[in-house]
């Protein structure tokens, strides 16, 4: 499939977004990449789900929308701090160039990690559609797909973060979180930024346990669920 045509945008905590000038819209929130990815998918992610489960290994993570590789790598940031085995699998279906994610900052932006700036370029430059480990906790696997024709593997967490509904419809209807949601194990967690009310519905329809969070920095509401044990 061919690449997006995308500029690199500066977010408002410093960190790097991707303009996609086709959908008109960013990979991120304005108001911060970084942030956005941390409070979403760290810390109403894999963090809750930790917390729910300590000692339930390995996690078993698939995201929709790799993307510019942020959430990818800040979960092997995490499983590498937490000691905590990670499997992880991740779709797009429209891979970045190299000239792009090579210039993302997103390893530079907090330099506490900064020791683990090789694996953002190794979860990149890793073949499409093969898995393996990454790190001593990071077991990752990509493909380059649709939602409608990926694999669905069983899943503890999903990581939601595809484009906008309003751009990018096809992905958050029923039907196709249908599938999604059957793929997640007993007491698994559905995670992502958006806060639509069709949206909560649906995965109520599905038969998750839905939650209104606090949204990220510049936005007051995203959605969690959560599947029955």
């Amino acid at each position: 499939m061919n690449p997006p045509k995308v500029k690199i945008i500066t977010t408002e905590d410093g960190s790097h977004s991707l303009y996609h000038e086709e959908l008109q819209e960013t990979y991120h929130s304005f108001h911060g990449a970084y942030r956005e990815s941390i409070h979403v998918f760290m810390l109403y992610g894999l963090d809750a789900w930790l917390n729910r489960n300590p000692r339930k290994f390995p996690i078993r993570v698939f995201e929709v929308g790799f993307g510019t590789g942020l959430n990818a790598w800040l979960a092997l940031v995490w499983a590498e701090q937490n000691q905590v085995p990670v499997l992880y699998h991740s779709i797009e279906p429209f891979p970045l160039l190299a000239e792009i994610y090579s210039q993302l900052n997103y390893t530079e932006h907090d330099h506490g990690i900064w020791h683990y700036h090789k694996y953002f370029q190794a979860l990149h430059e890793l073949p499409w559609n093969e898995g393996g480990p990454v790190s001593e906790y990071f077991n990752f696997k990509k493909d380059c797909t649709t939602l409608e024709e990926a694999d669905l593997y069983p899943a503890d967490l999903v990581f939601f973060d595809a484009f906008a509904p309003s751009k990018q419809p096809e992905l958050w209807k029923k039907e196709a979180l249908a599938p999604v949601v059957d793929a997640m194990r007993p007491g698994g967690v559905f995670t992502t930024y958006c806060a639509m009310g069709q949206l909560k519905r649906d995965l109520k329809d599905l038969g998750l346990e839905v939650e209104t969070l606090p949204g990220p920095p510049g936005k007051k509401e995203m959605t969690r669920a959560w599947k029955g044990v």
